[in-house]
């Protein structure tokens, strides 16, 4: 691969009239300097991607299909179950117990209360204030109010308007009108024009003062760090960006080179070994297992169960008839068929009472009633 080769964001290229001795004499040692930088990290990144892949198709979506699995399998059933069992007691407790006792001990006590004492007394309250406090009351604020206007309100108007007024006016306002017009206005616009001037001045000097700083400045710091950069940070900079790009590339394919050797060899000491074992001895011996040993188990253990549910349906039967035998010793109920049949009749179809036609109705009397008493067991 060429080192040369400049990345597709690049807006020029470095080595064209813009670059310099310096450019050309950084960039081989720059990118080898970052491939070697590089080139860990690109491996690292490599192995932690690969990991993560296969950990995400190994291990976590079996661990994500087998919590679902057993959340619609297990968990919801049991919990519908859990709620079904408990849920039916809360119910009944609430509906019976919590309501009632609720109801018929606080909510129907209260609205009695509210309803047939609080409401009277309220009512009666009401009409004692509208009837008796409201006249009072105003009353009693008519001649408050008259007293204090009597007592405040008036000496203090006359007191304010033939007294404080005059006073203010013709012993202070008058005076400081006539400061303010004679003295202070002809005084202030005598200090406004001697500022103006030097204003004027001071600013053209502080003017002056502020360009040749600025002018020096730019000669002295500006300059050379606009030099500094175009000449020696700007192409640094490119060098290193381009170094980077092309190192993380050459690192990519070393890496991707590296690990399928890797991979290949441990294919080569484990995979190819393991497959052969799993084909040439495992599944052999798995069919073997298989057919030989499970077959015949499974074949076995099915057999014993149905002469199981034979025995257990031969012992239930004998019970039954035991049973029946005794309660007619008891009963003196003759002995007779058990259990009857219903005789097949075309008069109607299973579930359903419609008539065919042309045949008698069916005796809605079961076989088991007539001349029989049934067993209570």
């Amino acid at each position: 691969m060429d080192l040369d080769e400049r990345p597709a964001y690049a807006h020029r290229r470095t080595d064209g009239p813009g670059a310099g001795c310096l450019t050309v004499a950084v960039r081989i040692p720059v990118r080898v300097v970052v491939l070697l930088l590089v080139l860990p990290v690109r491996l690292v990144w490599d192995a932690l991607v690969a990991t993560a892949r296969g950990l995400d198709r190994i291990a976590l979506r079996p661990l994500g299909r087998s919590c679902a699995w057993l959340y619609t399998s297990v968990l919801t059933p049991v919990a519908r179950g859990l709620a079904r069992v408990v849920g039916g007691p809360a119910t009944a407790v609430w509906q019976w117990v919590v309501v009632p006792v609720v109801r018929y001990g606080a909510v129907v006590p209260a609205v009695w209360i509210h309803r047939y004492l609080l409401t009277p007394l309220g009512q009666g309250i009401r009409r004692l204030y509208e009837t008796l406090l409201t006249p009072l009351g105003r009353g009693l604020g008519g001649a408050v109010v008259w007293l204090g206007r009597a007592l405040l309100v008036w000496p203090c108007a006359t007191l304010w308007r033939y007294v404080v007024v005059p006073v203010a006016v013709h012993g202070v306002a008058r005076p400081l009108r006539w400061a303010y017009r004679r003295l202070l206005t002809p005084l202030g616009r005598g200090c406004a024009g001697l500022l103006t001037v030097l204003g004027r001045g001071g600013v053209r000097l502080l003017t002056a003062l502020a360009y040749g700083g600025v002018r020096l400045l730019m000669f002295l710091v500006v300059t050379p760090v606009i030099w500094v950069y175009r000449r020696i940070l700007a192409p640094v900079g490119r060098e290193v960006r381009a170094a980077l790009a092309v190192a993380w590339r050459v690192a990519g394919y070393l890496s991707r080179a590296f690990w399928r050797a890797l991979g290949l060899v441990a294919w080569q000491l484990v995979g190819r070994p393991a497959r052969w074992t799993y084909r040439r001895v495992c599944t052999p011996l798995g069919h073997w297992t298989r057919d030989r040993v499970w077959a015949p188990a499974r074949a076995a253990g099915a057999a014993a169960g149905r002469a199981a549910r034979d025995a257990l349906r031969w012992t239930a039967e004998t019970v039954r008839r035991a049973r029946r035998d005794v309660w007619g010793a008891l009963t003196g109920v003759p002995e007779g068929p058990w259990p009857v049949e219903p005789p097949e009749h075309r008069a109607r179809t299973l579930g359903s009472t419609t008539i065919v036609p042309g045949v008698a109705p069916v005796p809605e009397t079961s076989p088991h009633s007539v001349g029989r008493v049934r067993d209570p067991g």
